[in-house]
């Protein structure tokens, strides 16, 4: 079937927002929202941000598809029942790092690393899948954008303190707070405060050309994305000789001095190294979902 003859919803769910894409015999509309709080049930977050976007579009697609952070034990009836009473007949969920590498390399054997907010590294083999790091802010995500927010306030601490070499990081936190001693508290209370953090990954690349403490932060980052691959490649299979397939996504790529680092630190498992370019966006792979595997879970009436 093809979308314009189903109406499908196609939701992208990351800690720090939601894309969507809703294409119906009308045409297609894509939208942001809010992101999804990995610390409390996907499935329910999935269901009112569908169900907000069919009511502010006013179309009624057939079929939702979803890829989330977070979804480790995707449960499709349990958000099939949330939209009851909707056009929706049909859900198909999965992790992101599943629908993700849909949408970088199809079912290409390869090795897919999506560092946004948070990190997962997904690597599909000749006969082998692998999924390495994606555990979250609290035990894992090491380069991700909050692995680096959360590294550039603590190095603005450090130095606010004279426990380290001054730093402009320390001058970067304090704008944004009425007292840099209270800062601490306010992130605390906030519940927003994971993409907040996050948001810090910017603010370190933007200052990082005269910085020496936020250069050796996305170097970091950079080591510990470029490790996720090549621990993935190896589980696999692959990698042993020639380099693998390897794509690249997120918006923590689009620091160009970690994106050097990470390939130069891959040249030196791989001497003839170079990035792929993705076949389609995250949400090419949501429409990908056949729903075949245990990594899919489909339900229907």
């Amino acid at each position: 079937m093809t979308d314009s003859s189903t109406g499908l919803l196609a939701l992208d769910c990351g800690q720090t927002s939601v894309t969507w894409s809703l294409c119906t015999a009308s045409g297609e509309q894509t939208g942001h929202a809010k992101g999804v709080d990995t610390s409390r049930p996907i499935e329910p977050q999935i269901v009112d941000a569908a169900r907000a976007i069919l009511t502010l579009t006013g179309e009624t697609p057939a079929m939702l598809v979803c890829g989330s952070s977070g979804l480790d034990r995707p449960d499709a009836a349990t958000a099939l029942t949330g939209l009851r009473g909707t056009s929706v007949t049909e859900v198909r969920l999965a992790h992101d790092s599943t629908t993700s590498y849909l949408g970088a390399l199809g079912e290409t054997p390869g090795v897919m690393i999506a560092s946004g907010t948070g990190v997962v590294t997904l690597a599909v083999g000749p006969g082998d899948v692998a999924r390495v790091d994606g555990w979250g802010w609290i035990m894992g995500d090491a380069g991700s954008a909050y692995w680096i927010g959360r590294n550039a306030l603590e190095a603005a601490m450090r130095g606010y303190d004279g426990r380290r070499a001054e730093t402009v990081l320390t001058d970067v936190v304090a704008a944004d707070f009425d007292d840099i001693e209270l800062a601490y508290l306010e992130l605390q209370a906030d519940p927003n405060r994971v993409a907040r953090v996050a948001s810090y990954a910017a603010k370190v690349d933007q200052v990082a050309a005269h910085d020496p403490v936020a250069r050796n932060i996305l170097d970091k980052a950079a080591a510990h994305l470029a490790e996720a691959v090549v621990a993935g490649a190896h589980r696999v299979g692959l990698g042993r000789g020639e380099p693998p397939l390897v794509c690249a996504l997120g918006q923590t790529f689009t620091s160009k001095r970690l994106l050097d680092q990470f390939v130069a630190f891959l040249t030196l498992d791989w001497p003839t190294f170079a990035i792929h370019e993705p076949q389609g966006d995250g949400l090419a792979g949501r429409r990908l979902l056949t729903g075949r595997g245990p990594a899919v879970a489909r339900a229907s009436l």
